[in-house]
Protein backbone atom coordinates (compact mmCIF):
# COMPACT_ATOMS: atom_id res chain seq x y z
CA UNK A 1 0.00 0.00 0.00
CA UNK A 2 1.04 3.22 -1.16
CA UNK A 3 2.55 5.24 2.35
CA UNK A 4 1.67 8.95 2.50
CA UNK A 5 3.62 9.30 5.86
CA UNK A 6 7.03 8.19 5.47
CA UNK A 7 9.07 8.77 7.78
CA UNK A 8 13.07 8.86 9.36
CA UNK A 9 13.65 7.51 12.58
CA UNK A 10 16.19 9.66 14.30
CA UNK A 11 18.95 7.78 16.08
CA UNK A 12 20.33 8.46 19.96
CA UNK A 13 17.93 11.49 20.64
CA UNK A 14 14.70 9.45 22.42
CA UNK A 15 13.99 12.33 24.79
CA UNK A 16 14.33 14.85 22.91
CA UNK A 17 10.59 15.72 21.55
CA UNK A 18 8.19 17.47 23.03
CA UNK A 19 4.51 17.81 22.32
CA UNK A 20 2.19 20.59 23.18
CA UNK A 21 2.40 24.00 24.48
CA UNK A 22 2.94 23.07 28.06
CA UNK A 23 5.71 20.70 27.49
CA UNK A 24 7.75 23.05 25.29
CA UNK A 25 7.59 25.63 28.19
CA UNK A 26 8.56 23.29 31.17
CA UNK A 27 11.87 22.49 28.73
CA UNK A 28 12.80 25.75 27.83
CA UNK A 29 12.40 26.99 30.83
CA UNK A 30 14.60 24.40 32.62
CA UNK A 31 17.13 25.24 30.00
CA UNK A 32 16.74 29.29 30.54
CA UNK A 33 17.42 28.26 34.58
CA UNK A 34 20.66 25.95 33.67
CA UNK A 35 21.92 29.49 31.50
CA UNK A 36 23.08 30.90 34.87
CA UNK A 37 23.13 34.30 33.73
CA UNK A 38 21.43 37.72 34.72
CA UNK A 39 19.90 38.35 31.75
CA UNK A 40 18.92 35.66 29.38
CA UNK A 41 18.29 36.09 26.00
CA UNK A 42 15.86 33.87 24.32
CA UNK A 43 15.47 34.19 20.49
CA UNK A 44 11.81 32.29 18.96
CA UNK A 45 12.92 32.89 15.52
CA UNK A 46 9.61 32.30 12.73
CA UNK A 47 9.54 31.25 9.23
CA UNK A 48 6.88 33.31 7.42
CA UNK A 49 3.71 32.18 7.77
CA UNK A 50 3.99 30.67 11.18
CA UNK A 51 0.82 32.23 13.24
CA UNK A 52 2.12 34.42 14.99
CA UNK A 53 -0.09 35.11 17.03
CA UNK A 54 -0.48 31.19 18.27
CA UNK A 55 3.07 31.37 19.13
CA UNK A 56 3.06 34.67 20.93
CA UNK A 57 -0.15 34.14 23.85
CA UNK A 58 -0.12 30.17 24.25
CA UNK A 59 4.57 29.71 23.73
CA UNK A 60 6.36 33.46 24.52
CA UNK A 61 3.79 34.65 27.13
CA UNK A 62 4.22 31.74 29.15
CA UNK A 63 8.41 31.70 29.01
CA UNK A 64 8.66 33.98 32.44
CA UNK A 65 10.16 37.13 29.96
CA UNK A 66 10.89 40.97 31.61
CA UNK A 67 10.91 41.91 28.35
CA UNK A 68 9.14 40.61 24.90
CA UNK A 69 10.29 42.26 21.28
CA UNK A 70 8.37 41.27 18.45
CA UNK A 71 10.93 41.46 15.22
CA UNK A 72 8.02 42.52 12.63
CA UNK A 73 7.57 45.77 14.73
CA UNK A 74 10.79 46.64 16.75
CA UNK A 75 13.40 46.64 13.86
CA UNK A 76 12.25 45.90 9.95
CA UNK A 77 10.79 48.76 7.78
CA UNK A 78 7.00 49.54 7.31
CA UNK A 79 4.33 46.77 5.53
CA UNK A 80 4.38 49.95 2.64
CA UNK A 81 8.29 50.42 2.56
CA UNK A 82 9.01 46.64 1.93
CA UNK A 83 6.08 46.41 -0.54
CA UNK A 84 7.38 49.01 -2.30
CA UNK A 85 10.89 48.14 -2.57
CA UNK A 86 9.87 44.66 -4.09
CA UNK A 87 7.42 46.39 -6.81
CA UNK A 88 9.63 45.74 -9.75
CA UNK A 89 10.55 41.76 -8.21
CA UNK A 90 7.15 41.32 -7.91
CA UNK A 91 5.52 42.60 -11.57
CA UNK A 92 1.88 43.00 -12.41
CA UNK A 93 1.45 39.74 -13.41
CA UNK A 94 -0.87 37.23 -11.26
CA UNK A 95 1.88 34.36 -11.73
CA UNK A 96 5.22 35.19 -12.75
CA UNK A 97 7.89 37.68 -10.80
CA UNK A 98 11.34 37.87 -10.42
CA UNK A 99 13.39 35.96 -8.24
CA UNK A 100 14.76 37.71 -5.40
CA UNK A 101 18.40 37.88 -4.26
CA UNK A 102 17.82 39.99 -0.50
CA UNK A 103 18.52 39.16 2.48
CA UNK A 104 16.22 40.44 5.83
CA UNK A 105 19.21 42.92 6.46
CA UNK A 106 18.03 44.88 3.52
CA UNK A 107 14.78 45.54 5.15
CA UNK A 108 15.74 47.05 8.50
CA UNK A 109 14.82 50.35 9.94
CA UNK A 110 18.55 50.94 11.29
CA UNK A 111 16.75 53.74 14.08
CA UNK A 112 14.66 51.04 14.76
CA UNK A 113 17.55 48.45 15.08
CA UNK A 114 19.57 50.97 17.42
CA UNK A 115 16.60 51.63 19.76
CA UNK A 116 15.43 47.73 20.23
CA UNK A 117 19.30 46.88 20.87
CA UNK A 118 19.99 49.70 23.42
CA UNK A 119 16.28 48.04 25.24
CA UNK A 120 17.45 44.82 25.52
CA UNK A 121 20.76 45.83 26.36
CA UNK A 122 19.09 47.51 29.55
CA UNK A 123 17.18 44.71 29.77
CA UNK A 124 17.29 42.62 33.22
CA UNK A 125 16.19 38.84 33.81
CA UNK A 126 14.53 36.95 30.39
CA UNK A 127 14.47 38.72 27.18
CA UNK A 128 12.40 37.18 24.52
CA UNK A 129 12.64 37.86 21.22
CA UNK A 130 10.02 36.41 18.73
CA UNK A 131 9.19 36.97 14.88
CA UNK A 132 10.66 36.13 11.37
CA UNK A 133 14.64 36.32 11.30
CA UNK A 134 14.82 37.68 15.55
CA UNK A 135 18.18 37.21 15.69
CA UNK A 136 19.37 40.11 13.69
CA UNK A 137 19.21 42.43 17.03
CA UNK A 138 20.36 40.01 19.05
CA UNK A 139 22.74 36.79 19.76
CA UNK A 140 20.82 34.24 22.02
CA UNK A 141 21.24 32.55 24.46
CA UNK A 142 18.82 30.28 23.30
CA UNK A 143 17.90 29.91 19.88
CA UNK A 144 14.38 28.37 18.95
CA UNK A 145 13.08 27.89 15.41
CA UNK A 146 9.49 27.64 14.26
CA UNK A 147 9.63 25.51 11.25
CA UNK A 148 6.61 24.93 8.62
CA UNK A 149 6.21 22.87 5.33
CA UNK A 150 5.98 25.38 2.01
CA UNK A 151 2.47 23.58 1.44
CA UNK A 152 0.87 24.34 4.77
CA UNK A 153 1.84 28.02 4.11
CA UNK A 154 -0.16 27.45 0.94
CA UNK A 155 -3.48 26.15 2.32
CA UNK A 156 -3.22 29.33 4.54
CA UNK A 157 -2.89 31.84 2.18
CA UNK A 158 -5.80 30.08 0.18
CA UNK A 159 -8.14 30.33 2.83
CA UNK A 160 -7.20 34.08 3.96
CA UNK A 161 -6.20 33.35 7.51
CA UNK A 162 -2.28 34.80 7.06
CA UNK A 163 -1.00 37.60 4.77
CA UNK A 164 2.88 37.54 3.32
CA UNK A 165 5.10 38.69 5.60
CA UNK A 166 5.39 42.45 5.82
CA UNK A 167 2.11 42.27 4.11
CA UNK A 168 -2.07 43.19 5.32
CA UNK A 169 -2.88 41.10 1.91
CA UNK A 170 -4.99 38.30 3.77
CA UNK A 171 -7.62 38.00 0.94
CA UNK A 172 -5.79 39.02 -1.99
CA UNK A 173 -5.07 36.53 -4.80
CA UNK A 174 -4.00 33.35 -3.46
CA UNK A 175 -1.99 32.94 -6.80
CA UNK A 176 -0.11 36.82 -5.89
CA UNK A 177 0.31 36.01 -2.14
CA UNK A 178 2.25 32.70 -3.08
CA UNK A 179 3.67 34.81 -6.20
CA UNK A 180 5.47 36.95 -3.35
CA UNK A 181 5.99 34.06 -1.02
CA UNK A 182 7.85 32.04 -3.95
CA UNK A 183 10.38 35.09 -5.36
CA UNK A 184 10.33 37.11 -2.38
CA UNK A 185 10.18 35.54 1.42
CA UNK A 186 11.11 32.32 0.95
CA UNK A 187 14.25 33.24 -0.54
CA UNK A 188 15.02 35.52 2.02
CA UNK A 189 14.16 32.84 4.76
CA UNK A 190 16.10 29.88 3.55
CA UNK A 191 19.17 32.18 3.33
CA UNK A 192 18.65 32.70 6.95
CA UNK A 193 17.55 29.76 8.02
CA UNK A 194 20.93 28.24 6.49
CA UNK A 195 23.31 30.00 8.21
CA UNK A 196 21.99 29.39 11.51
CA UNK A 197 21.16 25.18 11.66
CA UNK A 198 23.78 24.78 14.03
CA UNK A 199 23.26 27.62 16.71
CA UNK A 200 19.45 26.05 16.52
CA UNK A 201 18.55 24.58 20.39
CA UNK A 202 15.28 24.06 19.50
CA UNK A 203 13.26 23.28 16.08
CA UNK A 204 9.62 23.95 16.32
CA UNK A 205 6.68 21.98 14.23
CA UNK A 206 4.25 24.58 13.24
CA UNK A 207 2.19 23.15 10.91
CA UNK A 208 -0.92 21.53 13.04
CA UNK A 209 -3.12 24.42 14.74
CA UNK A 210 -2.61 23.92 18.81
CA UNK A 211 -0.72 20.78 18.39
CA UNK A 212 2.92 21.92 18.32
CA UNK A 213 6.20 19.73 18.83
CA UNK A 214 9.29 20.54 19.37
CA UNK A 215 12.63 18.75 18.81
CA UNK A 216 16.21 19.12 20.18
CA UNK A 217 18.57 21.36 17.61
CA UNK A 218 20.45 17.91 18.08
CA UNK A 219 17.97 15.56 17.10
CA UNK A 220 17.13 18.30 13.91
CA UNK A 221 20.60 18.07 12.93
CA UNK A 222 20.93 14.41 13.23
CA UNK A 223 17.72 13.74 11.12
CA UNK A 224 18.45 15.96 8.38
CA UNK A 225 22.38 13.70 8.57
CA UNK A 226 20.94 10.66 8.58
CA UNK A 227 18.56 11.72 5.20
CA UNK A 228 21.61 12.46 3.49
CA UNK A 229 23.25 9.62 3.77
CA UNK A 230 20.33 6.46 3.51
CA UNK A 231 17.47 6.50 0.68
CA UNK A 232 14.36 8.31 1.93
CA UNK A 233 10.79 9.58 0.95
CA UNK A 234 9.65 13.10 1.23
CA UNK A 235 5.97 13.79 2.26
CA UNK A 236 3.72 13.54 -0.87
CA UNK A 237 0.99 16.21 -1.39
CA UNK A 238 -2.14 15.63 -3.03
CA UNK A 239 -4.14 18.77 -4.37
CA UNK A 240 -7.27 18.50 -6.39
CA UNK A 241 -7.67 20.47 -9.35
CA UNK A 242 -9.95 22.08 -12.35
CA UNK A 243 -8.78 18.54 -14.54
CA UNK A 244 -8.32 16.13 -11.81
CA UNK A 245 -9.27 12.40 -11.77
CA UNK A 246 -9.90 9.56 -9.44
CA UNK A 247 -6.75 7.17 -9.89
CA UNK A 248 -4.95 8.30 -7.06
CA UNK A 249 -8.06 7.98 -4.52
CA UNK A 250 -7.38 3.67 -5.30
CA UNK A 251 -4.25 3.47 -5.85
CA UNK A 252 -2.74 5.70 -2.85
CA UNK A 253 -6.05 5.15 -0.70
CA UNK A 254 -7.23 9.30 -0.38
CA UNK A 255 -10.27 10.56 1.09
CA UNK A 256 -13.25 9.30 -1.65
CA UNK A 257 -15.26 12.33 -0.49
CA UNK A 258 -12.90 15.10 -2.41
CA UNK A 259 -13.86 15.47 -5.93
CA UNK A 260 -10.50 14.36 -7.65
CA UNK A 261 -7.23 14.48 -7.27
CA UNK A 262 -4.96 16.26 -10.10
CA UNK A 263 -1.70 16.62 -8.48
CA UNK A 264 0.69 14.63 -6.39
CA UNK A 265 3.93 16.05 -5.77
CA UNK A 266 5.67 12.95 -5.01
CA UNK A 267 9.51 14.37 -4.69
CA UNK A 268 9.61 18.17 -4.59
CA UNK A 269 11.80 18.61 -1.87
CA UNK A 270 11.78 22.77 -2.31
CA UNK A 271 7.37 22.27 -1.47
CA UNK A 272 7.20 18.96 0.70
CA UNK A 273 8.24 17.99 3.97
CA UNK A 274 10.20 15.55 5.92
CA UNK A 275 9.28 13.21 8.67
CA UNK A 276 11.63 12.58 11.57
CA UNK A 277 10.48 10.57 14.05
CA UNK A 278 12.26 11.31 17.84
CA UNK A 279 11.23 9.05 20.33
CA UNK A 280 7.84 8.43 19.66
CA UNK A 281 6.65 11.82 18.34
CA UNK A 282 6.88 13.00 14.70
CA UNK A 283 7.81 15.95 13.86
CA UNK A 284 7.28 17.55 9.98
CA UNK A 285 9.80 19.89 8.38
CA UNK A 286 10.60 21.10 4.94
CA UNK A 287 12.52 18.46 3.25
CA UNK A 288 14.50 21.33 1.70
CA UNK A 289 16.46 21.83 5.12
CA UNK A 290 18.20 18.64 3.86
CA UNK A 291 19.66 20.31 0.72
CA UNK A 292 20.01 23.29 2.41
CA UNK A 293 22.07 21.43 5.03
CA UNK A 294 23.74 18.79 3.32
CA UNK A 295 23.94 19.56 -0.76
CA UNK A 296 27.48 17.81 -1.35
CA UNK A 297 26.38 14.72 0.28
CA UNK A 298 22.88 14.62 -1.36
CA UNK A 299 23.28 16.20 -4.44
CA UNK A 300 26.66 14.93 -5.09
CA UNK A 301 29.95 16.98 -6.10
CA UNK A 302 29.49 17.40 -9.52
CA UNK A 303 25.73 18.53 -9.06
CA UNK A 304 26.42 21.13 -6.31
CA UNK A 305 28.98 22.54 -8.27
CA UNK A 306 26.51 23.37 -10.94
CA UNK A 307 22.79 23.78 -9.03
CA UNK A 308 24.50 24.83 -5.81
CA UNK A 309 22.09 24.19 -2.89
CA UNK A 310 18.82 23.40 -5.16
CA UNK A 311 17.40 20.00 -6.15
CA UNK A 312 17.20 19.84 -9.60
CA UNK A 313 15.26 16.94 -10.36
CA UNK A 314 11.20 16.81 -9.84
CA UNK A 315 8.91 13.61 -9.71
CA UNK A 316 5.03 14.48 -8.95
CA UNK A 317 1.80 12.95 -10.83
CA UNK A 318 -1.11 14.29 -12.55
CA UNK A 319 -3.78 12.35 -12.46
CA UNK A 320 -6.35 13.17 -15.36
CA UNK A 321 -8.03 9.45 -15.24
CA UNK A 322 -11.65 10.06 -15.31
CA UNK A 323 -11.03 13.70 -15.65
CA UNK A 324 -10.04 16.17 -18.47
CA UNK A 325 -7.53 17.32 -20.14
CA UNK A 326 -4.82 19.11 -18.86
CA UNK A 327 -4.23 23.29 -19.95
CA UNK A 328 -1.87 23.35 -23.09
CA UNK A 329 1.30 24.86 -22.40
CA UNK A 330 4.54 25.50 -22.88
CA UNK A 331 7.67 26.16 -21.09
CA UNK A 332 10.45 29.17 -21.41
CA UNK A 333 13.90 28.43 -23.42
CA UNK A 334 16.41 28.71 -20.78
CA UNK A 335 17.56 32.02 -22.60
CA UNK A 336 13.84 33.59 -21.58
CA UNK A 337 13.91 32.38 -18.12
CA UNK A 338 17.44 33.48 -17.10
CA UNK A 339 16.58 37.31 -18.88
CA UNK A 340 12.96 37.43 -17.99
CA UNK A 341 12.83 35.66 -13.75
CA UNK A 342 16.21 35.30 -12.56
CA UNK A 343 15.89 31.72 -12.79
CA UNK A 344 19.66 30.08 -13.77
CA UNK A 345 17.91 26.62 -15.54
CA UNK A 346 14.51 25.91 -16.79
CA UNK A 347 11.32 23.33 -16.84
CA UNK A 348 12.59 20.76 -19.47
CA UNK A 349 10.18 18.05 -18.77
CA UNK A 350 8.97 14.01 -19.74
CA UNK A 351 5.54 12.31 -19.22
CA UNK A 352 6.03 8.82 -17.93
CA UNK A 353 2.91 7.16 -18.41
CA UNK A 354 2.28 4.81 -15.50
CA UNK A 355 -1.32 3.95 -16.41
CA UNK A 356 -3.71 4.91 -18.83
CA UNK A 357 -7.55 4.68 -20.35
CA UNK A 358 -7.98 3.22 -24.31
CA UNK A 359 -8.20 6.72 -25.20
CA UNK A 360 -5.34 8.63 -23.72
CA UNK A 361 -3.67 10.84 -25.88
CA UNK A 362 -0.87 13.18 -24.94
CA UNK A 363 -0.32 16.71 -27.22
CA UNK A 364 2.86 16.61 -28.22
CA UNK A 365 4.34 19.32 -30.64
CA UNK A 366 2.92 21.23 -33.35
CA UNK A 367 1.20 19.49 -36.79
CA UNK A 368 3.44 19.51 -40.07
CA UNK A 369 3.05 23.59 -41.90
CA UNK A 370 1.71 25.48 -38.87
CA UNK A 371 3.15 28.82 -38.71
CA UNK A 372 3.56 30.80 -35.42
CA UNK A 373 1.24 33.75 -36.86
CA UNK A 374 -1.68 30.95 -37.39
CA UNK A 375 -1.14 29.50 -33.95
CA UNK A 376 -1.30 32.11 -31.98
CA UNK A 377 -4.38 34.24 -34.34
CA UNK A 378 -6.32 31.01 -33.16
CA UNK A 379 -5.64 31.31 -30.02
CA UNK A 380 -6.10 35.49 -29.52
CA UNK A 381 -9.66 34.67 -31.17
CA UNK A 382 -10.20 31.65 -28.64
CA UNK A 383 -9.26 34.18 -25.87
CA UNK A 384 -12.34 35.80 -27.16
CA UNK A 385 -14.87 32.85 -26.05
CA UNK A 386 -16.28 33.05 -29.24
CA UNK A 387 -14.71 30.29 -30.94
CA UNK A 388 -12.76 27.30 -28.87
CA UNK A 389 -9.37 26.70 -30.11
CA UNK A 390 -8.84 24.05 -32.71
CA UNK A 391 -6.16 22.17 -30.60
CA UNK A 392 -6.78 18.96 -32.35
CA UNK A 393 -5.65 20.28 -36.08
CA UNK A 394 -3.07 21.88 -34.75
CA UNK A 395 -0.91 20.01 -32.24
CA UNK A 396 -0.36 16.36 -32.56
CA UNK A 397 -1.91 13.87 -30.48
CA UNK A 398 -0.73 10.51 -29.89
CA UNK A 399 -2.16 7.42 -28.40
CA UNK A 400 -0.76 6.90 -25.33
CA UNK A 401 -0.23 3.18 -23.11
CA UNK A 402 0.72 2.23 -19.97
CA UNK A 403 4.94 2.81 -19.62
CA UNK A 404 5.29 5.14 -22.85
CA UNK A 405 7.27 7.70 -22.18
CA UNK A 406 7.28 11.27 -23.91
CA UNK A 407 10.28 13.58 -23.47
CA UNK A 408 9.08 17.53 -23.34
CA UNK A 409 12.37 19.78 -23.55
CA UNK A 410 11.08 23.47 -23.09
CA UNK A 411 9.60 24.84 -25.80
CA UNK A 412 7.48 21.97 -26.95
CA UNK A 413 3.67 22.61 -26.72
CA UNK A 414 2.61 19.74 -25.04
CA UNK A 415 -0.32 18.66 -22.58
CA UNK A 416 -1.36 15.43 -21.12
CA UNK A 417 -5.28 14.53 -22.61
CA UNK A 418 -7.90 12.61 -20.40
CA UNK A 419 -7.84 9.34 -18.86
CA UNK A 420 -4.03 9.55 -18.23
CA UNK A 421 -1.94 8.46 -14.69
CA UNK A 422 1.50 10.77 -15.85
CA UNK A 423 4.60 10.29 -13.67
CA UNK A 424 5.78 13.92 -14.85
CA UNK A 425 9.72 14.13 -14.79
CA UNK A 426 11.19 17.25 -14.97
CA UNK A 427 13.51 19.99 -13.68
CA UNK A 428 12.50 21.65 -10.99
CA UNK A 429 11.37 25.49 -11.34
CA UNK A 430 7.65 23.91 -11.93
CA UNK A 431 6.25 27.88 -11.37
CA UNK A 432 7.09 28.63 -14.81
CA UNK A 433 4.22 27.15 -17.21
CA UNK A 434 3.24 29.54 -19.75
CA UNK A 435 -0.91 28.43 -19.95
CA UNK A 436 -2.06 28.63 -23.90
CA UNK A 437 -5.30 27.00 -23.75
CA UNK A 438 -7.49 25.85 -21.39
CA UNK A 439 -10.62 24.43 -23.15
CA UNK A 440 -12.47 27.27 -22.08
CA UNK A 441 -12.95 26.18 -18.60
CA UNK A 442 -12.48 28.34 -15.17
CA UNK A 443 -10.24 27.23 -12.26
CA UNK A 444 -11.11 25.57 -8.90
CA UNK A 445 -11.89 29.52 -7.72
CA UNK A 446 -14.14 30.18 -10.29
CA UNK A 447 -12.08 32.60 -11.98
CA UNK A 448 -10.23 31.96 -15.78
CA UNK A 449 -6.54 29.80 -14.72
CA UNK A 450 -4.34 32.50 -16.19
CA UNK A 451 -3.56 32.43 -19.70
CA UNK A 452 0.30 33.65 -20.77
CA UNK A 453 0.08 33.80 -24.59
CA UNK A 454 2.94 36.74 -24.86
CA UNK A 455 4.93 34.69 -23.22
CA UNK A 456 4.28 31.74 -24.89
CA UNK A 457 4.60 33.65 -28.21
CA UNK A 458 8.44 34.10 -27.88
CA UNK A 459 9.14 30.16 -26.73
CA UNK A 460 6.78 27.66 -28.49
CA UNK A 461 9.66 26.19 -31.05
CA UNK A 462 7.32 25.63 -34.57
CA UNK A 463 10.54 22.99 -35.94
CA UNK A 464 9.17 20.74 -33.50
CA UNK A 465 6.58 19.51 -36.10
CA UNK A 466 4.54 15.84 -36.33
CA UNK A 467 8.35 14.20 -37.51
CA UNK A 468 10.76 15.61 -35.37
CA UNK A 469 8.75 15.11 -32.47
CA UNK A 470 8.57 11.14 -33.46
CA UNK A 471 11.74 11.00 -33.91
CA UNK A 472 13.04 12.63 -31.00
CA UNK A 473 10.46 12.75 -28.01
CA UNK A 474 8.25 9.65 -28.38
CA UNK A 475 9.68 6.15 -26.91
CA UNK A 476 12.96 7.08 -27.58
CA UNK A 477 13.96 3.85 -25.76
CA UNK A 478 17.28 1.77 -26.54
CA UNK A 479 18.93 -0.90 -24.53
CA UNK A 480 21.83 -0.42 -21.92
CA UNK A 481 22.80 -3.86 -20.58
CA UNK A 482 21.28 -6.71 -19.67
CA UNK A 483 22.05 -9.66 -16.70
CA UNK A 484 20.82 -12.67 -15.33
CA UNK A 485 17.14 -11.53 -14.18
CA UNK A 486 17.32 -7.63 -15.06
CA UNK A 487 17.75 -5.19 -18.32
CA UNK A 488 18.67 -1.75 -18.50
CA UNK A 489 16.88 0.26 -20.93
CA UNK A 490 17.29 4.41 -21.26
CA UNK A 491 13.81 6.19 -21.64
CA UNK A 492 15.69 9.45 -22.41
CA UNK A 493 15.48 12.16 -21.67
CA UNK A 494 16.10 14.90 -24.87
CA UNK A 495 19.69 16.05 -25.64
CA UNK A 496 18.20 19.26 -24.81
CA UNK A 497 17.38 18.19 -21.09
CA UNK A 498 19.94 17.77 -18.19
CA UNK A 499 18.21 14.60 -16.82
CA UNK A 500 18.84 11.30 -18.12
CA UNK A 501 16.65 8.45 -17.18
CA UNK A 502 17.07 4.41 -16.96
CA UNK A 503 14.36 1.61 -16.05
CA UNK A 504 15.33 -1.38 -15.24
CA UNK A 505 12.65 -4.26 -15.69
CA UNK A 506 14.12 -7.19 -13.10
CA UNK A 507 12.85 -10.59 -11.10
CA UNK A 508 15.83 -10.66 -9.78
CA UNK A 509 17.98 -8.52 -7.36
CA UNK A 510 19.56 -5.73 -9.64
CA UNK A 511 23.01 -3.35 -8.58
CA UNK A 512 23.21 0.50 -9.09
CA UNK A 513 25.40 2.90 -8.17
CA UNK A 514 24.78 6.31 -7.84
CA UNK A 515 28.12 7.61 -9.30
CA UNK A 516 28.42 10.49 -6.90
CA UNK A 517 25.07 12.03 -8.66
CA UNK A 518 22.12 12.24 -6.33
CA UNK A 519 19.41 9.20 -7.83
CA UNK A 520 15.60 9.95 -7.92
CA UNK A 521 13.47 6.41 -8.30
CA UNK A 522 9.85 5.58 -8.58
CA UNK A 523 8.23 2.08 -8.69
CA UNK A 524 6.43 2.07 -12.04
CA UNK A 525 5.44 -1.69 -12.11
CA UNK A 526 5.03 -4.21 -9.16
CA UNK A 527 3.77 -4.46 -5.88
CA UNK A 528 7.19 -3.89 -3.96
CA UNK A 529 10.92 -4.12 -3.67
CA UNK A 530 13.71 -3.70 -1.22
CA UNK A 531 16.49 -1.38 -1.13
CA UNK A 532 19.90 -2.79 0.34
CA UNK A 533 23.30 -1.54 0.59
CA UNK A 534 25.68 -4.53 -0.11
CA UNK A 535 28.21 -2.90 2.61
CA UNK A 536 25.09 -2.42 5.09
CA UNK A 537 25.85 1.59 5.12
CA UNK A 538 21.64 1.74 5.45
CA UNK A 539 18.73 -0.19 6.66
CA UNK A 540 17.32 -2.13 4.32
CA UNK A 541 14.59 0.18 2.60
CA UNK A 542 10.75 -1.05 1.51
CA UNK A 543 8.92 0.54 -1.56
CA UNK A 544 6.10 0.49 -2.61
CA UNK A 545 4.03 0.90 -6.10
CA UNK A 546 3.80 4.17 -7.36
CA UNK A 547 6.29 5.73 -4.37
CA UNK A 548 8.90 8.10 -5.33
CA UNK A 549 12.44 7.78 -3.14
CA UNK A 550 15.49 9.61 -3.02
CA UNK A 551 18.94 7.82 -3.15
CA UNK A 552 21.92 10.56 -1.50
CA UNK A 553 24.70 10.78 -4.11
CA UNK A 554 26.82 9.27 -0.87
CA UNK A 555 25.11 6.28 -0.99
CA UNK A 556 26.98 5.19 -3.85
CA UNK A 557 26.15 1.57 -4.80
CA UNK A 558 22.91 -0.39 -4.09
CA UNK A 559 20.59 -3.08 -4.82
CA UNK A 560 16.93 -3.35 -5.62
CA UNK A 561 14.98 -6.94 -5.92
CA UNK A 562 11.13 -7.60 -5.71
CA UNK A 563 10.03 -8.24 -2.22
CA UNK A 564 6.67 -9.49 -0.99
CA UNK A 565 4.21 -10.20 -3.14
CA UNK A 566 6.27 -9.35 -5.63
CA UNK A 567 8.90 -11.84 -5.27
CA UNK A 568 8.94 -14.22 -8.62
CA UNK A 569 7.46 -11.23 -10.47
CA UNK A 570 8.58 -8.77 -12.91
CA UNK A 571 8.96 -5.25 -11.77
CA UNK A 572 10.21 -2.23 -12.88
CA UNK A 573 11.97 1.41 -11.90
CA UNK A 574 12.53 4.71 -13.15
CA UNK A 575 15.55 6.46 -12.47
CA UNK A 576 16.81 9.80 -12.98
CA UNK A 577 19.89 11.50 -12.63
CA UNK A 578 21.58 14.46 -13.66
CA UNK A 579 23.91 14.08 -17.00
CA UNK A 580 27.56 15.36 -16.07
Amino acid sequence: MYNKQPCIEVENHDHQAWRGYSAMIKEVKKTIAAVGKKTVVVAVDLYPGVRVEEIKTKFVDHLGAEKVVFSDEAFFQTAEFVTEKIKVLLTDDRVFGVMSHAHFNNFIDEDKLADAEKSIEAAEGVVVVYGVAATLAVTPDIHIYANMARWEIQQRYRSGEIANWKATNFHEDALKKYKRGFFFEWRMADRYKKKHFEQFDYVIDSNIKNDVKMISGGAFLTGLKQASEQPFRVVPFFDPGVWGGQWMKEVCDLDRNVENFAWCFDCVPEENSLLLKVGETIVEIPSIDVVLRHPIALLGNQVHARFGDEFPIRFDFLDTVGGQNLSLQVHPLTEYIQEHFGMNYTQDESYYMLDTGEEAVVYLGVREGITKEFFFNELQKAQTGVVAFPAEKLVNQFPAKKHDHFLIPAGTVHCSGKDAMVLEISATPFIFTFKLWDWGRLGMDGKPRPIHLEHGAENVQFDRDTKWVENNLVNQVEKVAEGDGWLEERTGLHEREFIETRRHWFDKPVHHDTNGLVNVLNLVEGAQVMVESPENRFAPYVVNYAETFIVPASVGGYTIRPYGESVGKTVATVKAFVRV
